[in-house]
C-alpha cells in the first residue's frame, strides 16, 4: 500500500479572447465573478460558456463524524475532510467540476454553522458562496441556486454535483459529464440523471428503474426506489436498474419547471427573496424559518420521472462516501494507507485516541 499524510491538508488569441482572459484573471484577483459575453460564432466557447455548476456542500455529514473527528480532531462535516488523498472531498469536487465548467460559473451552497471549515477551502472564492442559515435538505439550496443562475443566464445548462463522491476513474466521469451536457443542450425539456452500474444489491443507495431507450446509453426513467430491502435490491439488480448518483444536468428552465410542478409553494417563497448576483450572498433567516427540510430526490425527482433521462455511466468506480465502511473500501481498492487507518481498526481506547490527536508523535 502507498502511505500518505493528510494531517497538513486539515495558438494566437484574438483581441476579444485576450480581453476575456484578462477579465477572468481580474476576477480571480478581486474575488468578484465577471459575467462574460460569448460570441455567437464561437461554437465551442458557447457550448462551454453557458455551462453552470452547483456543488452541494451544506450537509452535516453526521454518519461519518467519528471518522472525521479521528482524522481532523474536530466535528467538521465530511466534505471538509481529506478522506481519500490529501484534498478534502469538497476540493476534489471543485477540481472535478472545473474540468468542464468555467470556475466563475460554479456556485457552492454552504451552511453558516460550517463557516470555520469552508473558509479553509482556498479554492472557493468568496464570490462563489451561497450561505444558508441552516441545513434544510437538498431542495432549498438547489432551488435558490437555480433561481440565481436563471437571473444571470436564461440559457444556462446546469450541473448539480454532490461533494461526497469518489470516482476511481475521473476521466470516464468527466467524459460522461460532457455527454450529459450535450444531451441536456439537445433535450431542453429534460433533466439528465447520471446512474452508476450496480456492483451488487446495495440497500443504502437509491436506485433508478429504467424505461425505454432514449438513444445511446440514455434511458427514460420508469421510477425510483430509495434504500430498498435486500430482496427488492436483488430484483432491481436483475432488471438492469442503476444506482442513483444524484448528479444531474439540465437546462435551468427545465429544472425550475420540474421543481415548480412538485413544490409550487417553495418556489413562490424563494422567488420573493433576493438572489446571488456575482458576490457572496447570505440567504435571509426569515426565508428558512418558513420552510421545512425538503429532500430533492424524494419530493422532486421521484414525482417528476417523465421529465428525466438516465445516462448510464461507464466503469467509473463510483462510490458515495456516506459510511466509514465505504471510505475504507475505497482506500483498500486504491492502495492508499493513511496515517489514521490502523487506529481506526484498533480497539477503541479513548485515552490513546485523545493522546494521538493531541500529539501525532504518540504511537
Amino acid at each position: 500500500m502507498n502511505s500518505f499524510n493528510t494531517k497538513d491538508s486539515c495558438a494566437a488569441k484574438t483581441v476579444s479572447q485576450q480581453q476575456s482572459e484578462e477579465t477572468v484573471a481580474a476576477g480571480r484577483e478581486t474575488g468578484l465573478i465577471p459575467i462574460l459575453s460569448v460570441a455567437p460564432h464561437a461554437r465551442a466557447s458557447a457550448a462551454r460558456g453557458n455551462r453552470w455548476g452547483v456543488i452541494l456542500a451544506g450537509g452535516d455529514g453526521t454518519r461519518l463524524q467519528r471518522l472525521t473527528r479521528l482524522i481532523c480532531g474536530d466535528d467538521r462535516p465530511k466534505q471538509f475532510c481529506p478522506l481519500v488523498g490529501n484534498d478534502t472531498l469538497l476540493e476534489q469536487t471543485r477540481k472535478r467540476a472545473e474540468r468542464k465548467i468555467p470556475w466563475e460559473q460554479i456556485l457552492f451552497p454552504l451552511t453558516r454553522s460550517h463557516r470555520a471549515f469552508y473558509l479553509q477551502e482556498l479554492g472557493i472564492r468568496p464570490s462563489q458562496r451561497i450561505v444558508q442559515p441552516a441545513n434544510k435538505g437538498t431542495a432549498p439550496p438547489i432551488l435558490y441556486s437555480l433561481l440565481s443562475i436563471e437571473q444571470n443566464d436564461k440559457d444556462a445548462i446546469v450541473a448539480i454535483l454532490p461533494c461526497d463522491h469518489h470516482y476511481s476513474d475521473e476521466q470516464i466521469f468527466t467524459a460522461a459529464l460532457d455527454t450529459a451536457f450535450d444531451i441536456a443542450a439537445r433535450r431542453t425539456s429534460s433533466v439528465v440523471l447520471l446512474g452508476a452500474p450496480p456492483q451488487g444489491p446495495e440497500v443504502e443507495y437509491g436506485w433508478i428503474e429504467l424505461g425505454p431507450s432514449a438513444g445511446g446509453a440514455s434511458f427514460h426513467v420508469r421510477g425510483f426506489c430509495e434504500k430498498p430491502a435486500v430482496h427488492v435490491a436483488r430484483g432491481l439488480l436483475e432488471r438492469g436498474s442503476l444506482w442513483n448518483t444524484f448528479v444531474m444536468v439540465g437546462h435551468v428552465r427545465s429544472f425550475l419547471e420540474m421543481v415548480n410542478a412538485a413544490l409550487t409553494g417553495l418556489v413562490e417563497a424563494f422567488r420573493k427573496s433576493s438572489v446571488w448576483a456575482g458576490g457572496e450572498v447570505h440567504i435571509e433567516d426569515s426565508l428558512y424559518e418558513r420552510i421545512h427540510s425538503v429532500d430533492f430526490s424524494r419530493e422532486v425527482l421521484a414525482v417528476q420521472t417523465r421529465r428525466l433521462v438516465a445516462l448510464r455511466l461507464g466503469r467509473t468506480g463510483w462510490s458515495d462516501l456516506g459510511h466509514p465502511e465505504r471510505v475504507i473500501a475505497v482506500l483498500q481498492a486504491t492502495g492508499l494507507e493513511p496515517w489514521w487507518i490502523k487506529e481506526w481498526h484498533a480497539p477503541r481506547r479513548p485515552q490513546a485516541v485523545a493522546a494521538r490527536l493531541t500529539n501525532p508523535a504518540v504511537a
